[in-house]
């Protein structure tokens, strides 16, 4: 082990580390707690968290089910917090909303935290969220905004806000959800891994939307291996979850990747980008492939792939809490109200035009990463994190939005295919925020795409970059 401090090390080090009786949970546990109460109060990302003593006792507790020889899950010792979106055991689940601000500790855990606390991950807290998760940035009238490591007069990206904590050093790994970019925007704003995975990899909770592939459950990290760990501990089959399938095993190693061959858009079917996006985004091809990576010019048909992306949305919200949020407005956010709003008018026939178009993307989708590409590559935001105080990105190069999921389309547009995306840490602008790229791969094999994006990060350099907090 090195001399930096455990909470920058790898969660793939500290879990062998842990294994192997180098370190104790309470020395990770303790420069965890001590790195959140010298940055939570500027970056804003750990909400509702067990007070120090108690996380010291779960790591207490950790110690002693090694020293007497007990089987140890994947994750053992190691400390996370929990979407507050998802139900865990004992913490309250606001959903960044006024009208559950006031709940009390839920009395189990969502599935995929079952999973987490089986293979003996510290549940020490949740992470802050938008309001139900709506948009890709992360603020809401319960808790307020979570503001990026980088930069901290700016957005962190949501809804899963732990990409923050992971990014500033505050968690190993979080986990998070993703329907529209939620795990991908963050992730590319902060410097870090984030993996949409193929639906029913991460089980999810009880509901009627969980017949649907559209929202997923996934995994951030600071780098492919620590999010893959992450990945194995969360996957898995569950009851409650009608599409949960489950990998297996993780295997010991992530699988060596010769003769890449990447499909690439620039703007993945005409989105606007940022002029200094798309000259950064140039530059991060030209290394891939001054390393050899043999990068393909390809685009696929979107064509009416944003209205179905809106359609499957709009009514994942109202199948959420129905007509419920109508009835008493002034408790939720207006975007969300529009949103059931919308929702509750839709007729049978643009329902089923929104899933006939998700058909054809993932048949379009699979079609071309079985002719020889090992990724599809785009850009994974169409700019740099925007200051804090705006509610969304309003315009990119002269093209002006309206509603707030319109400047997500780079990371909408893919969640429609249903296939797996993986955001990547790729460059820097030149005021030294982040920018990522995000990578399709085959449906059903998040290792390979994992992997891939391992065999990348040494090209790209830029994933051990930290913030200066």
């Amino acid at each position: 082990m090195s001399n930096e401090p455990l909470h920058w090390r790898s969660a793939t080090a500290l879990r062998d580390a842990l294994a192997s009786g180098e370190i104790s949970a309470v020395d990770v546990m303790t420069s965890f707690l001590d790195r959140i109460e010298d940055t939570n109060n500027r970056v804003n990302v750990i909400v509702n968290q067990l007070p120090r003593e108690q996380c010291l006792a779960l790591a207490e507790q950790a110690d002693a089910h090694r020293a007497a020889g007990a089987e140890l899950g994947p994750l053992h010792g190691l400390p996370i917090a929990i979407k507050d979106l998802s139900h865990a055991q004992g913490f309250a689940t606001t959903y960044g909303c006024k009208a559950f601000a006031d709940n009390g500790p839920e009395e189990k855990d969502s599935p995929h935290v079952a999973l987490l606390r089986e293979a003996g991950a510290l549940i020490i807290g949740k992470t802050n969220t938008p309001e139900f998760g709506v948009g890709t940035l992360t603020f809401n009238d319960v808790f307020g905004t979570t503001r990026n490591p980088y930069d901290l007069d700016r957005h962190a990206g949501g809804s899963t806000g732990g990409g923050a904590a992971v990014a500033a050093g505050m968690l190993p790994f979080c986990d998070g959800s993703d329907s529209g970019g939620s795990l991908r925007y963050p992730a590319a704003f902060c410097n870090i891994v984030g993996l949409r995975p193929t639906p029913g990899m991460v089980p999810s909770g009880p509901s009627g939307s969980n017949w649907s592939p559209h929202a997923v459950n996934g995994v951030m990290g600071r780098d492919c291996a620590d999010t893959a760990l992450l990945l194995s501990a969360m996957s898995g089959r569950h009851r409650e979850a009608p599409l949960s399938t489950g990998l297996g095993p993780i295997p010991e190693d992530l699988a060596d990747i010769d003769g890449l061959r990447l499909a690439w858009s620039a703007d993945l079917g005409g989105l606007p980008v940022d002029p200094a996006m798309r000259v950064a985004l140039a530059e991060v091809r030209t290394k891939l492939e001054a390393a050899g990576v043999e990068v393909v010019d390809v685009e696929l048909d979107f064509h009416g792939v944003d209205e179905a992306w809106q359609v499957i949305e709009m009514y994942a919200w109202y199948s959420l809490l129905g007509d419920k949020p109508l009835a008493d407005p002034d408790l939720y956010r207006d975007d969300f109200i529009r949103n059931v709003t919308e929702a509750s008018g839709y007729s049978v026939a643009q329902i089923k035009s929104a899933l006939d178009r998700r058909n054809a993307l993932y048949q379009d989708m699979a079609a071309l990463l079985d002719s020889g590409f090992d990724a599809f590559v785009s850009p994974a935001t169409p700019t740099v994190a925007p200051p804090a105080d705006q509610p969304w990105v309003k315009d990119i190069d002269g093209v002006e939005f309206d509603r707030y999921f319109l400047w997500q389309r780079m990371a909408c547009r893919l969640a429609v295919s249903a296939h797996p995306v993986l955001a990547l840490p790729a460059t820097f602008s030149p005021e030294g925020l982040p920018i990522g790229i995000q990578l399709t791969g085959a449906y059903g094999n998040d290792y390979k795409l994992l992997s891939v994006g391992r065999a990348l990060e040494p090209i790209l350099g830029v994933a051990g970059i930290r913030p200066q907090l």
